[in-house]
Formats: structure tokens, sequence, C-alpha cells
């Protein structure tokens, strides 16, 4: 009832007002305002009236920009970090223990026979790059048709006006005037010589070079493409078995005060590191709780790489391969793994962070990834969403879309095959070409989202001598005893 006649005595008063123009209204709100700037407007003289309103428009100014840095900042969505520091019982994390080499040699020997045999020939020319300087070769000639897919050339530099390219695999040295066209388009460093991989099958002019200035670069780069090629057309089952077994691998394992075995850990398929191990991997609510810090209450392991049975020019590191990170996501060791030296003991200590960013209009962030524009490839291994599983689907989806086949080291879409050299001849030009897309690049970042809720897990790493030289000789005794019954020590550093 009051508010019905508030409206009443105000709807009168207006109707009180001295008339219709917009001139008379301001008059009459200035004459009648309890403000001081407009009245004294215009009831002062001239000299005042100017002074007044230069005040009023000047406070005037600071009012409405006060008001839109306060609605500015209300739009913002604005938000406050708190971080709290503490102990208290936590979920361990999985932890993903791999083999620096993705296969035994003894296993995968028969299908690299080939390639070993042109390497090694690579090899001793670029150690004698002169051909009068090379010895004799009494084994079989070799088969350079799928080879020259993705040639390898030495480019020598000595002489700035004229370098000499010299094509690894051919017997005969390019000279004059193709040296400098090649020389022009290949773009060599200042100094060392360079190996330049990667043509493709429709000509020189379609080419994309990459320079390295040592030859041990370069010689594991071309290696890689050409086994991606080979080993891409053999069947999944058959490259877990011709990978190194748990059982083999984790020689014991210890978690705070329970014993456990290789019969704890989940066994998943990695392309750089073949077959990996994963501990505690479960559901959020089936993963170990760890109520207690220091590495007594953690988890220990022995583990045996086998580097004697390596494949030589595949990994020219010797070690474990670990990553920490959360139940039931993707382990991308490449990006965030760390190594373990051989015949060390290292001990790791971690700090874990857990960030949950507020979603829209806050950020740009995801829950779980339904909202975003690409399609998870990882999915398959019944994993989570994680930015790093969005950005190499997106990249496998361009390439298969651009280049008709799919990249060994991601998972495939529905109905794809790997590229290898024999059905796709023109895919390491495709690829490379698409990995330094910059544009390309751009856009699976454009489109990927990170996850609302994340976990991240900071280690500090110390490591020692392991075993130490007084009990060296009985714990190979018992750790080689264990493994196979054999009375003969078996493992070494």
């Amino acid at each position: 009832m009051n508010l019905k006649k508030y409206f009443v005595r105000a709807l009168h008063r207006l109707q009180k007002g001295p008339g219709y123009t917009y001139k008379e209204l301001l008059v009459w709100y200035c004459d009648n305002t309890n403000t001081h700037g407009p009245k004294r407007i215009i009831k002062e003289g001239p000299k005042k009236k100017f002074m007044w309103f230069f005040l009023t428009l000047l406070f005037a100014s600071l009012v409405f920009w006060q008001w839109g840095i306060l609605i500015n900042t209300y739009l913002s969505y604005n938000v406050t970090s708190s971080l709290s520091i503490g102990f208290k019982t936590m979920k361990f994390p999985a932890v993903t223990v791999c083999n620096a080499s993705p296969f035994k040699y003894s296993e995968v020997k028969h299908l690299l026979k080939e390639l070993d045999r042109l390497i090694e020939a690579a090899l001793e020319r670029i150690l004698q790059p002169t051909p009068g300087n090379s010895s004799e070769n009494t084994s079989p000639p070799l088969d350079l048709q799928l080879w020259h897919q993705i040639p390898l050339v030495l480019i020598d530099e000595h002489d700035k006006d004229n370098p000499v390219i010299l094509d690894i695999f051919e017997s005969n040295q390019a000279a004059g005037a193709n040296q400098t066209a090649a020389g022009n388009r290949t773009g060599w460093g200042s100094h060392l010589p360079a190996l330049c991989p990667q043509c493709s099958h429709q000509g020189s002019d379609n080419c994309t070079y990459r320079n390295f200035t040592s030859a041990a670069q370069a010689v594991t780069e071309w290696y890689i493409l050409q086994s991606t090629s080979i080993l891409s057309k053999v069947p999944l089952q058959e490259r877990i078995r011709m990978g190194y077994q748990a059982e083999d691998m984790i020689l014991a394992c210890l978690y705070g005060a329970e014993p456990c075995n290789y019969k704890n850990f989940t066994q998943i398929y990695h392309p750089d590191h073949g077959n990996c191990y994963i501990f505690n991997w479960g559901m959020d609510e089936e993963a170990l709780n760890s109520s207690n810090p220091g590495a007594e209450f953690g988890l220990k392991l022995i583990l045996d790489i086998s580097q004697q049975d390596y494949i030589p020019y595949l990994s020219s590191a010797a070690g474990a391969r670990l990553m920490l990170h959360q139940q039931k996501s993707f382990p991308f060791l490449k990006d965030q793994g760390i190594y373990a030296m051989a015949g060390t003991e290292t001990s790791i200590g971690v700090l874990v962070d857990e960030l949950e960013r507020m979603g829209y209009p806050y950020s740009d962030c995801t829950m779980n990834g339904s909202d975003v524009p690409v399609k998870n490839l990882y999915s398959q291994y019944n994993t989570s969403y994680s930015i790093q599983a969005c950005l190499r689907s997106c990249f496998q989806n361009d390439m298969v879309e651009l280049c008709g086949c799919g990249h060994y080291m991601f998972p495939l879409p529905e109905g794809v095959n790997y590229c290898n050299n024999e059905d796709n001849p023109g895919w390491a030009y495709c690829y490379s070409s698409l990995r330094s897309s910059i544009k390309h690049r751009q856009i699976c970042i454009d489109s990927c989202k990170e996850t609302c809720n994340d976990t991240q897990y900071k280690m500090t790493i110390s490591m020692a001598d392991w075993p130490s030289e007084a009990s060296e000789d009985w714990i190979f005794h018992i750790l080689s005893y264990e493994r196979d019954m054999s009375t003969n020590v078996t493992l070494d550093r």
C-alpha cells in the first residue's frame, strides 16, 4: 500500500514539471536536484557557471570511469586462488614402468635384418666417404627399392661455393651444378656436415630436408622412420609378444609393508616403449591410499632391463622409463616420464599439486572432453581425457585426412591402416610437412582444452650405485636364481 502511494506522488510531481521540451526538463532537473554542481550551473554568474560546469563534468567522468571498471571486473569473472600445504591421506598415484627399448632384438632381428645391413653399409660409407677407400663388401647386394623413399645424404661444405652432396647409398658422388642446386635447396649448417633425410616419391621438387650436425642423430632418425614402416605392418599381439614381459622385467616388488609382484601390474602397449606396466591403475575408488610420507611407505621395485638384448640402432639410451600419473589416464612418457639408470638405485620424492579450475564463464576448461571438437582416439584404452591425448588425436586425424594413413606412434581411427613404405610411398614427406606446419599445430591447440580438474606430480630424484661392490655378488646370485632357477649369475649391472 505504501509503495502505491509513493508511485502516485512521484507521478504527480512529474506532472507538475515545467513542460515537455528537453531544455525545460534539463533546467527543471538542475533547479530541483540536491547535487551541488547542476544547481549552481544555472544560478551562478558566467565565471562561476563555467567553473562549476568544468568541475561537474570532471567528477561525472570519474564516476562513470569507476563504474566502467567495476562492471568490467564483474564481467571478467575473476577468481581468487587458494593454496593449502599439508599432510593428509591421499590416493597413491598410478606408476608406469617401461623399458627404454620397445622390443627384444632377438625377437625382431628377422624383421630388421635387411634394414640393419643397410645401416651398417651407411655407417661404413660415412666413415669412409670416398668410394675408393671402402673395403670390399662380400655380402649380398642391398635392395634399395624401398629405402629410397627416405634418402639419406651427407653434405660436405668445406667448399662454400661448391659443396659436395653424397648420397650414402649411391656409389657415385654428385658433382658440379647439381651439387650447388641441391645445396641451395638444402640450407645446411655453417661448418659441420649435415645429414638430411626425407623426400617424397614424387621427385626432388617435392622434398623436405632435416639437417643434423651429427651423423649419429641423422642415422638414428632415419632408422626410426624405416623401422616404423616395417613394424607398422606387424599385428599388435605379435608386437606385444616381441616386447619385454612383466615376469622378466619386474624381479621384485614391495608396496609399503605388503609384497607385490608382476601380477599386480596392468599391461599396456606403448608405441615408443613397447610393453609398459602400470601399478595401481584402477578406478578412483579402487586406488591404493597413502597415509604416511617417506620411502618406507611407497613402492619399491627391482627391474631387469636386459640391455644386452637392445636394438642397437633404435635406442641409444639404456634404462627404465618411469612416470607418475592419475588413475585411468594414459601415460605420455615422452613428455612427462623420467629415466632410471641401470646399475643405480633411484629414489623419487613426490610433491602433489591438485588443480581445480572453474568452468565457463571463468575459464575454457572441460570436465571430460565431451565438449571438445576432436575425437579422442585414446578412449579405446579406456582412459580419461587429457590435453595431451587431444593434441595427439588431432594430429593423427589430420594425418589420416592429408596422408591417407595413420602414424605408428598414435592410435588409429576405425578403418584406417598405419603408414608404410610399400602402401604409402610418400608418407614420410607428408608426415614431416604436417609436423612442421604451424597452421595445423595452432588449429589443434585452439581445438583442445585443459581439464578442469588436474593432478600434477613434481618429482625430486636422487641416485646411488646399486648394488654396492661388497653386496654385488650375493644379490646377483639370489636374483638370478629367483628368476630362472640358475645357480650361475645371469644378471649384471
